[in-house]
């Protein structure tokens, strides 16, 4: 008899119930952003993104709980015919049991199981005709505690299955409540998008001015890495070596490897955020007919954070980018981290930097209570989207 196994079951509901956790959290620390923001009383673009950010988070939610569900269903179908089965087992059992029961009746005494083996012809007949007396009644013993074992088993697999029914009612009602809370989000959205867009100019210099900003950025980021690729070519040539890649010593091969290896690992480049813009081209939330394209990823956090190290490396260079702030460069062997948005810096060119080390406290703007990161990663002249290389919470 087979019953089916419920490990699939709990490993993918455990990674569900991670993810629902994971996404929760993301919700009230955006809710703490908002929050703050909305003390100013005029809507911004920042609370825009960051209410777009737990739209999505939202969403991803209701995702994880309709997959939840699913399983669920699943669970509970499983449960209902391994029920069937183990009822239609006992309705076999008791029916052979019975039958046993009955042969026993008709030939309980001791006298005729006697009389059974004495009859032999000989005495491998009588050992035989014994020897099937012993198992018979083993046998009978066996059947009345399969018997037993199989109720205590249907038993057990009827209050599985209203526990699961009982969590598919829990479930059923939060979804309601989250889908709910997501629809007025939504109107939100809206209602901040139609207030946006009558600061149209307002909306399109900020913009002007965070694509020159972020020109300045790619350009200071592409100088420092074809003056790396010339000095580490220059050594090379000294060594007798030539190379049209990126040259490097073992101890940086070593440090790439490690640092690509890590991919999906690296630790976040503040303690804690909400990703508010994201990486590559996308539509801009309030202007229409505009693309923005960003180089990484924005992180939004809380005033007073600071900006950490995604790995170990060396500090490339330290610069200053009017509407980025103060910016610093980690060099990881062949992959480069670029962080954003600092007032002020704790490290300078050339210093040893360790996973997770604070690099400097992020810029905090006047009349604002949060602020925000700019993450970028680059593999030689190559611009990598830094969501895929941190750790998804």
């Amino acid at each position: 008899m087979y019953l089916a196994s419920p490990t699939f079951y709990a490993q993918n509901k455990n990674d569900l119930e991670k993810k629902k956790k994971a996404l929760q959290k993301e919700i009230n620390y955006t809710n703490k952003l908002l929050k703050e923001t909305r003390k100013n009383k005029d809507h911004t673009l920042d609370e825009l993104l960051s209410l777009k950010s737990k739209i999505n988070a939202r969403t991803d939610l209701i995702a994880a709980m309709n997959s939840e569900m699913r399983l669920i269903n699943q669970d509970i179908t499983q449960s209902a015919t391994d029920i069937k089965t183990l009822e239609d087992e006992l309705v076999r059992l008791r029916s052979e049991y019975a039958k046993i029961i009955y042969y026993a009746f008709k030939h309980r005494s001791t006298y005729d199981k006697m009389m059974f083996v004495f009859a032999s012809k000989d005495i491998n007949q009588a050992y035989k005709r014994l020897k099937y007396i012993q198992q018979y009644t083993e046998y009978r013993k066996g059947q009345a505690q399969e018997i037993i074992t199989t109720q205590t088993d249907l038993k057990t697999k009827i209050t599985q299955l209203e526990s699961i029914k009982q969590e598919k009612t829990v479930l059923v009602s939060l979804e309601e409540q989250e889908t709910q809370k997501l629809a007025v989000e939504k109107s939100e959205q809206e209602n901040i998008v139609q207030k946006l867009q009558g600061k149209e100019q307002e909306l399109k210099d900020k913009l002007k001015k965070k694509e020159a900003a972020a020109r300045k950025l790619q350009k200071a980021i592409q100088r420092i890495i074809e003056e790396e690729i010339r000095k580490a070519r220059e050594a090379a040539k000294k060594n007798g070596k030539t190379s049209k890649g990126f040259p490097m010593t073992p101890e940086a091969i070593k440090l790439s490897n490690s640092f690509a290896s890590n991919k999906g690992k690296l630790p976040w480049p503040v303690l804690q955020g909400v990703i508010t813009a994201r990486f590559g081209k996308h539509p801009h939330p309030v202007l229409r007919e505009i693309t923005i394209n960003n180089n990484g990823i924005d992180i939004s956090t809380t005033k007073g954070s600071e900006a950490r190290a995604l790995f170990g490396g060396e500090v490339s260079s330290v610069a200053i980018i009017p509407g980025e702030g103060k910016v610093v460069m980690v060099r990881h062997g062949e992959y480069l981290s670029v962080y954003s948005y600092m007032s002020d810096v704790y490290v300078k060119k050339g210093d040893k930097i360790s996973t997770k080390q604070e690099l400097g406290l992020l810029v905090n703007d006047a009349g604002k209570s949060k602020t925000k990161i700019h993450l970028e990663i680059w593999k030689g002249m190559t611009k990598l989207n830094p969501e895929y290389w941190i750790f998804r919470k």
